[in-house]
C-alpha cells in the first residue's frame, strides 16, 4: 500500500474516533451517562451502528477511550502549568491551582466516578505525583518548601488535599483549599 494512502487512512480513522468521542462527551453533559447508548452515540456522530462498532466493540470501549483522552489532556494542562516560567515556588502554585480547577470541574461527573478505578486514572495520578515530586524538589532544593517530609509525600498530600475540589461550593472555596495546601508546604523557619 502506498505510503500516502496509508496516511489518509490513518488520518480518517483518527478523525472517526475523535467523532466518536466528542459524540459521546456531547451525549454525557446532555443526556447523563445512563442515557447514552451506542445508537445514540452512531447517530450523534452521523455513522450507522456497524461503523461505530468496527471502532468500538462495546460502550465501555468507548467511555475509557473518552477517559483516556480526558486525562491525557488534563495531564498536558498540568505541563503546560509547570513549564512557563516562574520561581519554582510559582510553577508549583500554577499547577496546583490548574490541578485543583480540574478537580473542581470534571471529578465530580459520572464519568470519573465510573472510572476511578480504571488503568487510566492510575496512570494520570502516577504522572501526576511524578510531575509534583519533581516541583517539590526544585522548590526544596531553594528552600522554599519543607524539607522534613520527602517530595514523594508531600506530593501525595497535595494531591489528596484537591483531590475532593469538586465538592467546594465556589471558587472562592478552590482558592482558599489551594492557598491552604500552599501554606502547609512552606519551609519551616
Amino acid at each position: 500500500m502506498p505510503k500516502i494512502w496509508a496516511d489518509t487512512i490513518e488520518l480518517h480513522r483518527r478523525d472517526m474516533r475523535a467523532s466518536i468521542l466528542d459524540a459521546t462527551a456531547a451525549l454525557i453533559a446532555e443526556q447523563g451517562l445512563g442515557a447514552t447508548t451506542m445508537l445514540a452515540i452512531a447517530e450523534r456522530a452521523g455513522m450507522g451502528r456497524a461503523t461505530l462498532y468496527k471502532y468500538f466493540r462495546e460502550l465501555d470501549a468507548v467511555l475509557l477511550a473518552l477517559h483516556e483522552r480526558d486525562v491525557a489532556s488534563h495531564l498536558a494542562e498540568l505541563q503546560a502549568a509547570r513549564d512557563r516560567p516562574g520561581t519554582p515556588w510559582q510553577r508549583l502554585e500554577r499547577v496546583l491551582e490548574t490541578y485543583a480547577r480540574l478537580a473542581h470541574a470534571e471529578h465530580g461527573s459520572e464519568l470519573v466516578a465510573r472510572m476511578r478505578h480504571s488503568e487510566p486514572v492510575a496512570r494520570g495520578f502516577q504522572q501526576l505525583g511524578q510531575l509534583l515530586q519533581a516541583l517539590l524538589a526544585d522548590a526544596i532544593a531553594q528552600r522554599l518548601v519543607r524539607e522534613d517530609i520527602p517530595p514523594s509525600e508531600l506530593a501525595a498530600f497535595c494531591i489528596g488535599a484537591l483531590s475532593d475540589a469538586h465538592t467546594l461550593p465556589s471558587q472562592a472555596a478552590l482558592r482558599r483549599r489551594v492557598q491552604l495546601t500552599l501554606a502547609a508546604l512552606r519551609a519551616v523557619d
